[in-house]
Order: C-alpha cells, then structure tokens, then sequence
C-alpha cells in the first residue's frame, strides 16, 4: 500500500482527492495538512511514501515545504505538486526545490494514480509539455546560472535514459523500454547524475534542459 499526504488549503479539495484515491486498491491517504508548517508535522508523523502538495497556500506555502524537506535527510518523500497554477516560473521553483513532478488539479484519476506510483518506485513525473515549459524557464534564467559546474558529455545511451526519466518513467520501466536489465538502468542513472553534477533525478533534468542536451 502507498502511503499518501495530502497537502492543500482548501478542505474540499483534500476531501475530494482522498475520496477519489479510496477508489484505488494500493494508495492510502494517511494525513492532511492545510499549510506548509502543519506539513512538516504530518510528513514526520505518518512517513508517507508520497506527499501531494499545493503551492499557493497562506503562510508557509508549498515552496517553502520543498526547501524545508531539502534540508532533512535522505528519507524525505518524495514530493508531486498539485496545483491549479499553470506557471512556468512556479514549476521551475518547485523542480528546483526538490519537487519530483508537477501536474495540474484537472488531471484524470488514472493521470493521478500513475504518477503517485512513478514517484513511490522511485521516479519522477516531468510530462512532455512541462519539460518544454521547464525548457522557456531555464532559458530565460540562463544568466542566473552561470555557476553550474562544467557537464560532461552524456553517451548516446545516456542520453537516450535521460529522457525516458524526464518522462517519468521508473528504472524498471526504462529497462523494459530500452531492453535492459535494471540494474544497468541504474548504473547508468548513477552516471548521468555524476556527469551532471546533479543530486537527484529532478535536477539532472533541469541541469540537462539548461545545457540544452534535451532541447
């Protein structure tokens, strides 16, 4: 069973999520939080797999709990933005701050479960269309990363897994996709993220938009 936080400042939504996530046989909603600081105390309470979590909320918004998960250990869950707001600077923050994937309140309930269980087998969730937006974003704050370390050159072959896991997909899904073990999968992942200087999927992702290498 994937455990499940669920974040947001408006009751009706969080109601309406857990009953829509009651319909599935493997998700839990196990807590709610209606503000970043109530978050925390959640996230540490329950230990869920996955936390769903709004941006826009009064107080300690959702930026905030991204940043402040950031700092903890390892363990932190992984975290999928829900929100309303379709803007291309609020998704750059958020998958800057840690945010494993962002997808918008009018998804489908099959959308939704898909990418609760990407992100509890340990992928990510960056759709087509919000990579090219992450892309605009990037490109417009290009001067404000100029201290990006130096990337190296990524083989055919790693580029090819880097942009199935910008898609979403899961070590095992990626294998199956590409005819690989798993485990070859991972080494590969492994060495994206060394090559990039990156210290998590997410931010191989964007490091990879910034040097164009998924353009």
């Amino acid at each position: 069973m994937i455990r499940v936080i669920v974040v947001d400042d408006q009751t009706l939504v969080r109601q309406g999520i857990r009953s829509l996530l009651d319909l599935t046989d493997d998700i839990e909603v196990v807590g709610e939080s209606d503000d970043g600081m109530s978050a925390l105390a959640a996230i540490e309470e329950h230990a869920p797999d996955v936390v769903l979590l709004d941006l826009r909320m009064p107080r300690h918004d959702g930026i905030w709990v991204l940043e402040a998960l950031r700092e903890r250990a390892d363990d932190s869950p992984p975290v999928l933005v829900l929100t309303t707001f379709d803007n291309d600077t609020l998704v750059l923050d958020a998958m800057r701050a840690g945010a494993c994937g962002y997808l918008l309140k009018d998804v489908t309930l099959e959308r939704l479960t898909r990418a609760i269980r990407v992100l509890a087998d340990g992928g990510t969730l960056i759709s087509p269309s919000i990579t090219d937006r992450l892309l605009r974003a990037v490109h417009r704050r290009r001067p404000a990363d100029d201290d990006l370390p130096a990337i190296q050159r990524l083989t055919e072959r790693e580029v090819e897994v880097l942009r199935l896991v910008a898609e979403g997909y899961s070590n095992r899904e990626i294998a199956q996709a590409l005819f690989l073990a798993e485990g070859t999968v991972k080494n590969h992942v492994s060495t994206v993220l060394l090559k990039l200087g990156a210290r998590d999927r997410t931010n191989a992702v964007l490091r990879a938009l910034h040097a164009s290498i998924l353009d």
